[in-house]
């Protein structure tokens, strides 16, 4: 817990990390193909953007007297599902053949936020969802019960802080949703997997892409910031992974 001190600059550094990174993808891609288009759908589908959270997590575990052999997090990242053979977590701590924790880290930017916002919680909940009856079922020994986590990073910009109209062409949704940005969304998203305890923790960041190359963030809910989701993780994983 040493590093937890320095959790913000940390944080930065991983900010910082994504927006370079995504970056570096999407010129590398326009340059091999001449096509702009080619180049941000490599910057939304290709790998390593959240590297840098997940390499701090990592260390941050490590830190806390967990053994590097039993954290995951370059390979080796199938857990088996209920309703598809596996699924490929971003972090995982396993001893013993006992999953200690997964953790998920995703993130979205501009400009098409709508039908990503639906895929992006449709995954959350799915994969959640999806290990918890799997551990219900067996498939990962029972045991103990991991701890899962969801951190998402989203594009900070004008689009995605706007609110959103909503259509309810038979029934009222419900009223926090009404007039709500896509920002809001992911925070009621995040909110809400942890209420419904389909997650053990949630952290919820937003970045612009000029201010994010310098490490600046904004954390927009004070239940959802990274350094609370850091010390639950450690306490969980120092006190089952010794």
């Amino acid at each position: 817990m040493s590093d937890l001190p320095n959790i913000e600059k940390k944080v930065s550094q991983a900010v910082r990390h994504f927006w370079l990174t995504r970056n570096k993808q999407s010129r590398k891609q326009g340059a091999k193909s001449g096509a702009r288009d080619a180049g941000a759908r490599t910057a939304v589908t290709g790998g390593a953007q959240m590297d840098g959270f997940i390499n701090l997590l990592t260390e941050l575990i490590h830190g806390a007297g967990v053994g590097r052999s039993y954290i995951f997090h370059s390979a080796h990242l199938e857990l088996p599902g209920y309703f598809r053979p596996t699924k490929e977590w971003d972090l995982l701590v396993v001893k013993d053949n006992q999953l200690i924790a997964a953790i998920e880290a995703k993130s979205q930017v501009g400009p098409s936020f709508g039908n990503n916002f639906n895929n992006r919680t449709e995954e959350a909940i799915g994969s959640a969802v999806d290990l918890w009856t799997a551990f219900r079922e067996g498939g990962l020994h029972k045991g103990i019960a991991p701890w899962l986590g969801f951190i998402f990073l989203l594009e900070e910009c004008p689009e995605s802080l706007r609110p959103v109209k909503i259509s309810e062409p038979h029934f009222k949704v419900f009223p926090e949703f009404k007039e709500a940005s896509y920002a809001r969304r992911y925070e009621l998203l995040c909110k809400k997997l942890i209420r419904e305890r389909h997650y053990s923790a949630s952290a919820f960041l937003t970045s612009s892409r000029t201010r994010g190359t310098k490490g600046i963030y904004a954390e927009p809910a004070e239940d959802l910031r990274i350094a609370s989701f850091v010390r639950q993780l450690i306490s969980h994983v120092a006190a089952q992974a010794r």
